[in-house]
C-alpha cells in the first residue's frame, strides 16, 4: 500500500507529464486546425485543392519524421533516461513551432516561407516521434500493481484535453476576429499561445523525477545496442505498427481532419465544426481511463479483438448514412460514436503496446512502432480523405479508410499474443 505521500508524489509526476504531452501534442496538432488559412498563406497556386493539399502534406510531413525521431530520440531516452528525453523533446517542439509562427507569409518573402514552415514541421515531427513513447513508458513504470492500463491511458486523456483547447480557442477566435482578419493574421494567434511550453520546459526540468524502474537498471544499452535489440526483437514492432493503425487514423479522423472535412465536404461553418470537435475531445477524454480500467480487469485482448470488429462494420455505413443526411446533430453523432471505439480502443491499446516491448528497449520500441503507424496511417488521414474524395466523388470514402487501418489492426491483434513477454501474458489475455 501507497502511503499519502507517495500517493501525493505519483499524482503530481503523472500531472506532470501530463501537462507536457499536452502542450506538446497541442503544439502539433493545432497546424491541422488552421491547414486552410496556412496553405493560403504560404502556398502559392490559383487552385483552392491545391493550396489545402500542400498545406495538408506539410501537415502530414510531420508525421514522416517521427519514425527518425523515434529511432534516434527514443534510444537516447532508453540510454540517458526517461526524465532527460522528455524535456529535450519539449525542447524541440518549441522550436519548431516557434518557426510555424513567426514566419512571414509567401507575398513578403516568397520561396522562402514555405521552406521555413516545411523545415519547422520537420522538427516538430522529430519531436513528437518519442514523445508518446516517452510519456507512455514513463506512466507504465511509475504505475501501481494492477492499474497500468489507467495510468497509461492519461497519455493519451492529455492529447484530448490539447484537442479540446485548440477547438474552444477555434471557437473563440472565429468569434472574435473577423474572417478576413483570420486568415490574415488570427491564425497565428493559437501557435503562439503553444510557445508556453518553454516556461514549462524550465519547471519539468527541476522538478520532474527518473522512474525507479529505469534507474534500477544496472546498465543501458548503446546506441548501437538498441539498433540491434529493436532488431532481434523486429516481429514486436511489425506487430505494434499494425495494432497502432486504427488508434492513430481513427484519432486524426474525428480531431484534426473534422474541421476541414466539415468546412470542405459538408460546408459548414468553420465554428460549428470546432464545436463537434470540442465535444470529440470530451469524450475522448472520459473514454480513454475507462477504456484503460476495463483493460485492466478484463484483459487487454479481446477488448482490441471486439473493437477492431466493431470499426471495421460500422466506419463506413456510419460516413454514407452522414452524407446522405447531412446536418450538424449527425455528424456530431457519427464523430461520438468515433469517438467511443478510438477511446475505448487506445486505453487498452497503449499498456499493450509497452508490455510487448522488451525493457531495455521499450521507449525505443515503441516509438518506432507508434511512430510508422502515425506516419503511414494517421498523419496522412487529412491528405489521404481529402484525396480519395476527389479522386472518386465519394464523400464517405473516409469511413473506407477507417476500416482499412481497422482491419489491419484486427489482423495484428489476432496474432500478436505470441509476441508478448511471458510475463505480461496474464494482463494481455
Amino acid at each position: 500500500m501507497l502511503t499519502a505521500e507517495q500517493r501525493r508524489q505519483k499524482l503530481g509526476d503523472v500531472v506532470r507529464v501530463a501537462s507536457g504531452n499536452f502542450l506538446e501534442m497541442y503544439d502539433f496538432f493545432i497546424f491541422g486546425y488552421f491547414a486552410v488559412y496556412i496553405g493560403d498563406t504560404f502556398f502559392p497556386s490559383g487552385d483552392r485543392f491545391v493550396r489545402l493539399m500542400l498545406s495538408l502534406g506539410t501537415f502530414g510531413a510531420g508525421f514522416f519524421m517521427r519514425p527518425l525521431g523515434a529511432i534516434v530520440l527514443g534510444s537516447y531516452i532508453d540510454r540517458k533516461g526517461r526524465r532527460a528525453g522528455l524535456v529535450l523533446t519539449l525542447g524541440m517542439m518549441a522550436v519548431g513551432t516557434i518557426s510555424i509562427a513567426c514566419t512571414p507569409g509567401y507575398q513578403s518573402i516568397g520561396l522562402l516561407a514555405p521552406i521555413l514552415v516545411v523545415a519547422g514541421r520537420l522538427v516538430q515531427g522529430f519531436s513528437a516521434g518519442a514523445e508518446l513513447g516517452g510519456v507512455s513508458v514513463y506512466l507504465a513504470e511509475i504505475a501501481t500493481p494492477g492499474h497500468k492500463g489507467f495510468y497509461c491511458a492519461w497519455q493519451s486523456a492529455s492529447q484530448q484535453v490539447a484537442v479540446i483547447f485548440a477547438s474552444l480557442l477555434g471557437v473563440a477566435l472565429n468569434s472574435l476576429i473577423p474572417a478576413e482578419q483570420m486568415a490574415a493574421w488570427g491564425w497565428r494567434i493559437p501557435l503562439l499561445i503553444g510557445c508556453l511550453i518553454i516556461p514549462l520546459i524550465l519547471i519539468l526540468s527541476r522538478s520532474l523525477k527518473e522512474t525507479e524502474e529505469f534507474a534500477a537498471q544496472r546498465h543501458h544499452p548503446t546506441a548501437h545496442e538498441v539498433v540491434r535489440l529493436i532488431a532481434e526483437n523486429w516481429k514486436a514492432v511489425f506487430q505494434g505498427i499494425l495494432l497502432s493503425a486504427m488508434t492513430t487514423t481513427t484519432f486524426y479522423l474525428i480531431t484534426v481532419y473534422t474541421p476541414t472535412f466539415g468546412r470542405e465536404v459538408l460546408h459548414f461553418e468553420a465554428r460549428d465544426n470546432l464545436l463537434v470537435t470540442l465535444c470529440v475531445g470530451v469524450s475522448n477524454f472520459c473514454w480513454l481511463p475507462i477504456g484503460g480500467a476495463i483493460s485492466d480487469k478484463v484483459g487487454r485482448r479481446p477488448m482490441l479483438i471486439l473493437l477492431t470488429a466493431v470499426a471495421l462494420v460500422t466506419a463506413y455505413p456510419a460516413m454514407a448514412w452522414l452524407i446522405s443526411q447531412p446536418s450538424f446533430n449527425h455528424l456530431l453523432l457519427v464523430e461520438l460514436w468515433f469517438s467511443f471505439i478510438f477511446g475505448a480502443y487506445n486505453g487498452a491499446m497503449i499498456p499493450f503496446l509497452t508490455e510487448m516491448m522488451p525493457p531495455r528497449v521499450r521507449t525505443s520500441g515503441f516509438s518506432i512502432a507508434f511512430s510508422f503507424a502515425t506516419a503511414i496511417f494517421g498523419g496522412m488521414t487529412p491528405a489521404v480523405c481529402t484525396y480519395l474524395i476527389h479522386a472518386t466523388g465519394n464523400d464517405a470514402m473516409p469511413g473506407a479508410w477507417l476500416s482499412l487501418s481497422a482491419a489491419l489492426a484486427l489482423a495484428s491483434t489476432m496474432v500478436a499474443q505470441s509476441f508478448v513477454p511471458a510475463a505480461a501474458r496474464e494482463a494481455v489475455a
